[in-house]
C-alpha cells in the first residue's frame, strides 16, 4: 500500500498532541485501499490522519466534543471525500454508522480517556493544575463535576471516588468535600484540588493527591466506563469478518474491561474452577480472535518523548464470521 495523503508532513489538527502507540495501532489495523475505518475518539485527529495516509481508504471520525470536530474541518480539506465526521459518543458507533447507511467496516480505533487538548484548556475544568470552572463535561451538557460534588450525598461521593479513582482515602475526601461545600459551594478546580490536598498527602511516587478524585469525577460525569462497554459491543456488530479493533487504554479500569471483553469473545474465558473441566456443549462461538496475546506497551523512547504514554495499553482483536453475541442498546442489530 502506498500512502495517498497530500504529504506525510501535513499537520494534524493539533501539532502539540502526540498520538500514543500510533505506529502499533496502524500496524494492527493494517489499513487497505478501499477500506472503511472508524476513529471512534477523533480528538486531535492523529489516528485519523495516519489511517488516511496509510491507504486510499475512508474514515468516519466520531467525537462527543463539538470543539474537536470543528478543529477537524481543516484536516478534511486535505482528504476530500474520504473523511466524514459524526458528533456523538463512540458507545453509539454502530447506530451512528448505520444511520448513515454504513453497516460494516474494516477497522475501528479507540483512544480512551481524555485528550491533552481538553486537559490543557483550563475553561473545560479537567485539570487540577490550572484554575478553571469545575466542569469536566466532554459534551458541554448534562451534569458537571461541580453539580456532582455540590449535590451528591457523602456516601455516593465516597463510592464514586473509590470505584472510579481507586482512592483508598475516598471516605476522608468525600467528607471533606461535604463539609467544605456547606460554607462555599464548589465552582473552581483549584478550590476542589486544595480541599483534597488538605486531606491526602502526596505519595512517594510524586502523584498529586487530587489526581484520583479528579479522574473519578471525570469518569462518573461522562459515564466513560459504560461508554466503553457499549462501544465494544457496537464494534462487535459493526466490524466485517477479518475487521480489526484496536483499543488504547490508560488506566486499569479501562484495560480490565477491554481485556475481559476480548477474552470472553475469543472463547478464552477462564474456568470457574481449575478442578472443573471446561464446558463444551452450548459454548458460544468466538466472535473475535486475538491479534496480540498480551497488551502492547509503549517503548522507553516513546515514554520519554511523550510522558502521557507511560500507562498506555493497546489490545487488538480481529472479528470472526460468527454473529454478535449481544444486542446493542440503540437497536441497530
Amino acid at each position: 500500500m502506498s500512502p495517498v495523503a497530500p504529504s506525510p508532513s501535513a499537520p494534524i489538527t493539533d501539532p502539540d498532541h502526540i498520538p500514543v502507540l500510533l505506529t502499533e495501532v496502524i500496524d494492527g489495523l493494517a489499513p487497505k485501499d478501499g477500506g472503511l475505518y472508524v476513529d471512534g475518539t477523533f480528538g486531535a485527529g492523529g489516528y485519523t490522519m495516519a489511517l488516511l495516509q496509510s491507504a486510499d481508504c475512508t474514515v468516519w471520525a466520531i467525537d462527543r466534543d463539538p470543539e474537536a470536530l470543528e478543529r477537524g474541518q481543516e484536516l478534511a480539506k486535505l482528504f476530500p471525500g474520504r473523511l466524514n465526521f459524526l458528533q456523538g459518543r463512540f458507545g453509539d458507533l454502530a447506530d451512528l454508522l448505520i444511520e448513515n447507511d454504513v453497516r460494516a467496516v474494516d477497522g475501528i480505533a479507540l483512544d480512551l480517556g481524555i485528550s491533552s487538548m481538553q486537559v490543557d484548556d483550563r475553561s473545560r475544568g479537567f485539570s487540577f493544575l490550572r484554575d478553571g470552572p469545575l466542569d469536566m463535561r466532554m459534551e458541554k451538557s448534562g451534569m458537571s463535576a461541580a453539580d456532582a460534588v455540590n449535590s451528591l450525598p457523602e456516601s455516593d461521593l465516597a463510592n464514586i471516588i473509590y470505584k472510579y479513582g481507586e482512592e483508598r482515602f475516598s471516605r476522608r475526601v468525600a467528607h471533606a468535600i461535604v463539609m467544605a461545600r456547606k460554607s462555599r459551594p464548589f465552582s473552581r478546580t483549584i478550590h476542589l484540588a486544595d480541599t483534597i490536598r488538605a486531606e491526602v498527602k502526596r505519595s512517594q511516587d510524586g502523584i498529586d493527591p487530587a489526581t484520583r478524585t479528579f479522574q473519578a469525577l471525570r469518569i462518573y460525569v461522562n459515564d466513560e466506563l459504560g461508554e466503553l462497554e457499549r462501544g465494544l459491543t457496537g464494534a462487535e456488530h459493526l466490524l466485517a469478518e477479518h475487521g480489526r479493533m484496536a483499543v488504547v487504554s490508560f488506566h486499569s479500569l479501562e484495560d480490565r474491561i477491554v481485556k475481559s471483553f476480548i477474552r470472553d469473545r475469543s472463547g478464552r474465558a477462564p474456568n470457574p474452577s481449575r478442578h472443573v473441566p471446561a464446558p463444551t456443549a452450548g459454548k458460544p462461538s468466538a466472535t473475535f480472535s486475538l491479534v496480540n496475546n498480551r497488551a502492547i506497551t509503549p517503548t522507553k523512547r516513546e515514554i520519554r518523548d511523550n510522558p502521557r504514554a507511560r500507562s498506555a495499553r493497546l489490545r487488538i482483536a480481529e472479528r470472526t464470521d460468527h454473529p454478535a453475541l449481544s444486542s446493542i442498546q440503540g437497536g441497530a442489530a
